[in-house]
């Protein structure tokens, strides 16, 4: 008896002589109709929804930061593209959270991830990280993930990477990339800290400056008080024009702290850099987003709000995400990038008002319906909302 498949295909033009080749290739070839069942292991392979993970070293890069080599459990780790990171799961004082950090190891290699975490003032991970972390731990992640990645099809072969703080670990894993592959690219790497201790990689990439030609890296120090010979200042048109020089026909990528990606946008605006000559990176959300334009005059920051969720009523400070609010409360939510991108933790606004900053992501259809990103959403009342 034909299949309704059969049936359909023999109605139509030469559908018998279709049938009959498919007949011969399930004989004599691969039968691909036994392989359907594959298609989300095979996918899953490539875009996996979890990893295993287990850290195997950790060495101080500088002492305020450290790299982390973590391998999967189970032996194999997903591929990435240069500039995207993991969202890394934890369990502190009873309170599962994550962060998502930038892979720093070359995507040419999948033995291991690295990822490199610097402290952050008040930081509740990051001093975590830093402080307990140990051969041996095991964590939970989101496969690799983020738009803000190197690609040598579609972007210019001289690009210029503008790093600040700890915005320089994606730049680690395009540099590896394009340094250990060969590829006919000039890389203009600005890396700006308020001092020179404070520069993650610095030695390393002092020497792949030596190394190679098309690899140029220059270190600019704010801090005029400290004791270094090279670059001081800001990374500003003037700084960026002096050292890269023909600035057509180039892609420009930022990292970093909203306030110096904010300079720096201000800068490549001056220079007449065309938009989609660049990109940039979500970085989280400020620490003091009291600051960000547009925050309520009659607020503080140190404001406690009640938000109810379902049958529960939780506590938010103004100056902390709903995220980190509803992890605090023990709540469990969906989420990967922590910096309004990606939408997974999208929460319904039932009522109250909310302070969102400039970046979010919203679609239209959240808009529509009142959807939010809690990760970049600040309560500015009491609130109900709904996930």
């Amino acid at each position: 008896m034909k299949s309704m498949k059969e049936i359909i295909i023999s109605e139509m033009v030469h559908g018998n002589e279709i049938l009959k080749d498919i007949e011969v290739t399930r004989k004599n070839g691969k039968d691909l109709v036994l392989e359907r069942n594959k298609t989300k292991e095979i996918i899953g392979g490539i875009h996996a929804e979890k990893l295993e993970l287990k850290v195997v070293e950790v060495y101080e890069v500088t002492k305020e930061s450290k790299t982390i080599r973590l391998v999967s459990k189970n032996g194999y780790l997903p591929p990435f593209q240069a500039g995207q990171y993991i969202n890394i799961f934890t369990i502190i004082n009873g309170v599962r959270t994550s962060r998502p950090y930038s892979i720093s190891s070359s995507p040419k290699q999948r033995a291991f991830y690295e990822i490199t975490v610097a402290r952050i003032p008040t930081g509740f991970v990051s001093d975590y990280f830093l402080d307990n972390i140990k051969v041996g731990d095991e964590f939970e992640a989101n496969g690799p993930a983020g738009t803000f990645h190197f690609n040598p099809v579609f972007h210019h072969k001289k690009s210029v990477f503008l790093a600040g703080g700890s915005g320089i670990t994606p730049f680690m894993s395009m540099s590896r990339e394009i340094l250990e592959s060969g590829m006919d690219r000039e890389i203009y790497l600005i890396y700006g800290c308020r001092r020179e201790e404070l520069a993650i990689y610095h030695e390393e990439l002092s020497q792949m400056a030596k190394n190679h030609s098309n690899f140029h890296y220059t270190l600019v120090i704010s801090d005029s008080d400290a004791e270094f010979t090279g670059r001081k200042g800001f990374i500003d048109a003037k700084c960026i024009k002096e050292i890269v020089g023909d600035l057509d026909n180039c892609t420009f990528y930022m990292c970093g702290p909203q306030i110096m990606t904010d300079f720096c946008m201000k800068a490549l605006k001056e220079l007449k850099v065309k938009d989609r000559n660049i990109r940039r990176e979500m970085f989280g959300s400020r620490q003091d987003i009291q600051n960000e334009p547009g925050w309520p005059d009659e607020l503080k920051g140190t404001e406690v709000f009640k938000v109810k969720v379902g049958d529960k009523v939780i506590d938010a400070k103004s100056s902390e995400s709903l995220l980190t609010a509803i992890e605090r409360s023990g709540l469990r939510i969906n989420v990967c990038c922590r910096s309004g991108e990606c939408s997974l933790c999208r929460i319904k606004l039932v009522s109250g008002n909310v302070f969102m900053p400039r970046g979010v992501l919203l679609r239209l259809a959240d808009e529509k319906f009142g959807y939010i990103h809690s990760c970049k959403a600040y309560p500015i009342s009491d609130l109900e909302i709904m996930f």
